[in-house]
């Protein structure tokens, strides 16, 4: 192994890290442009982010005229059931659900006379669909049609009072589920249970948590109680992060240099201790197999499921480049060649289907990799490895008579 040859190697490793970059940012640039086509669509057609608000309730002081006096529930019990069904459009998964929300509220008139109360409630979000909507004051029904993104009712209430205000509905969201008090100074007799399909509990920053969790089949069944609270924040949920063809595509493809450098310094190692002769146009057939695999991950996505994309391409490289060495530099060689590329192209490039594992994989990759090669290369005569080609002189034989 010459020190022209592993120039040529080095220079074989960039051009391909090149290819890669223009890929990598071929695909981000892809994956923007279809975040930022469809991504109206889906809120469009399945619904942007639910926002529920805390019914206000209302009544005109006596002797004025337009001026009315707000207050709270006398106690409210409020169910929520979400339901993860994320949609795929292009390269971008969408986080969207469907939710089932009840709710029986507690209405006192505050006052010592009869009132007309006036309730006012307001829908998650405007331009989004309802189904099934129900919103008995009472015993009044409404039939109302919303006003302003509200539903607004009355009911003639006797002094002290209580009467019993029940909502109903199913929709279909995006991203994000709250339920917001608007504000409240004080939140009494407030309980809320959400029921999951799904295991992942996100609750956004400036929420409230939960006051207790139980697990319930494949989700969660998770409880807000607020007796008695001041300054009570909102409660929300943010959807489960789903793993997004394009961004995991454009991340592996951006990385896919780093797993190639290791794949050759195993091969340039293995070379020399094994004094197999391989001539930078191997390396050249060698990188071209390699960048297949993302090449045709990033264009499999578009059609198949993420998973059999990625074990497609990985397979189809897998053969190219072994293939190749099998008859190249024969079966020994071909064989660490494999365990390499699945090591560093493959389960490398498998790592970052997790957040949050891809870097503890690499630095332990690399670990392992050094102190494999450093064992076995510790008998190399490197200086003697890396003579110049054509330095070395040899006796001529003498002619035959």
């Amino acid at each position: 192994m010459s020190i022209l040859r592993l120039l040529a190697i080095a220079a074989i490793t960039l051009a391909t890290a090149a290819a890669w970059f223009i890929l990598g940012t071929a695909i981000r640039i892809r994956t923007a442009d279809t975040s930022g086509r469809l991504g109206g669509a889906v809120s469009g057609n399945w619904g942007p982010q639910l926002f529920q608000t805390h019914p206000v309730l209302s009544y005109e002081m006596p002797g004025t005229v337009g001026l009315s006096r707000q207050f709270p529930p006398e106690a409210s019990e409020v169910s929520v059931k979400l339901l993860h069904q994320p949609k795929r459009k292009g390269l971008i998964w969408h986080r969207t659900y469907a939710l089932d929300f009840s709710a029986l509220y507690q209405v006192r008139n505050p006052t010592p006379i009869a009132q007309t109360i006036f309730v006012s409630f307001r829908l998650p979000a405007g331009g989004a669909r309802y189904d099934r909507f129900q919103l008995r004051f009472g015993e009044k029904l409404t039939d109302r049609a919303p006003v302003g993104g509200e539903i607004r009712e009355s009911l003639h209430i006797g002094p002290g009072a209580t009467v019993p205000l029940a909502v109903s509905f199913s929709g279909t969201g995006t991203d994000r589920w709250t339920y917001d008090f608007q504000g409240a100074a004080r939140v009494r007799g407030f309980h809320l249970a959400m029921t999951t399909d799904f295991e992942e509990i996100d609750i956004p920053a400036g929420s409230e948590s939960p006051s207790a969790r139980q697990r319930q089949g494949s989700g969660w069944l998770l409880d807000w109680n607020y007796d008695d609270v001041l300054g009570a924040r909102a409660i929300a949920m943010d959807m489960p992060a789903v793993a997004n063809p394009g961004a995991i595509a454009g991340r592996i493809t951006y990385f896919a240099p780093v797993s190639l450098l290791f794949f050759f310094a195993v091969l340039v190692m293995v070379s020399v201790k094994r004094r197999v002769n391989l001539h930078p146009m191997n390396y050249f057939f060698l990188a071209a197999g390699c960048f297949a695999f993302q090449l045709l991950f990033a264009y499999l996505v578009d059609l198949l499921p993420l998973l059999p994309a990625f074990l497609i391409s990985a397979v189809v490289s897998l053969v190219l480049v072994n293939g190749y060495l099998l008859r190249t530099a024969g079966a020994a060689f071909a064989r660490i060649s494999a365990l390499a590329q699945t090591a560093y192209m493959v389960l490398f490039s498998y790592s970052f289907f997790f957040d949050g594992l891809t870097g503890l994989v690499i630095t332990a990759g690399a670990i392992i990799t050094l102190a494999i090669l450093m064992f076995f290369t510790a008998g190399i005569d490197w200086s003697q490895s890396f003579r110049r080609e054509g330095k070395t002189s040899s006796v001529p034989s003498l002619p035959t008579t």
